[in-house]
């Protein structure tokens, strides 16, 4: 069954911000700061909610985000800390931490590289393999509750506009997501 379609109900803070700069300012076009504003307080509503999940599992934002690159890497799933850095964007020094928490945890184990011994391997323990398979179901089951509000179609619409935005706004993304998958 799809979710009811609705409109704003209610004034919110985004749209007090904006009368008041209309009444100071009404010489500016406030358009792009309310969608701007209400992205934003959406993804600070959105991250909340998803970092929810993680605390409920033992794993904080960081903690998921590696344990899903290795998973999605598929067989044998691991990877050198280097290209899990470059994956994440994170510094060497902060995926040194993540893995350390991670392989105290059980969850990843670090190994010399059969290839090349002076190199390191990470890879996912079975019990790491377990716990980001569950988490990463109740994410997914997370996600899509926040979104059910919009029908199937909105969904596409806002997956589309979304997206040139971004491209817009990042030019060359795409290529730099290739990169590295």
């Amino acid at each position: 069954m799809a979710a009811k379609k609705s409109g704003p109900r209610n004034s919110d803070p985004v749209d007090r911000i904006t009368a008041q700069w209309r009444r100071e300012r009404p010489d500016l076009d406030l358009e792009a700061m309310a969608i701007l504003g209400r992205l934003g307080r959406l993804m600070m509503v959105a991250q909340g909610e998803i970092e929810a999940v993680f605390t409920a599992h033992g794993l904080n934002r960081g903690e998921f985000d590696v344990l899903a690159a290795l998973r999605r890497s598929g067989q044998p799933f691991e990877l050198n800390p280097s290209v899990l850095a470059d994956t994440l964007m994170l510094s060497r020094a902060g995926m040194t931490g993540r893995l350390d928490r991670l392989e105290s945890a059980g969850l990843v184990r670090r190994s010399a590289d059969a290839a090349d011994r002076r190199a390191i391997r990470v890879a996912l323990t079975a019990a790491g393999r377990e716990l980001v398979d569950t988490v990463v179901t109740d994410h997914i089951e997370n996600e899509t509750r926040m979104l059910a509000v919009l029908d199937a179609a909105d969904r596409r619409e806002l997956d589309r506009i979304v997206r040139v935005l971004l491209e817009s706004m990042e030019p060359g993304l795409p290529a730099r997501a290739a990169e590295i998958e």
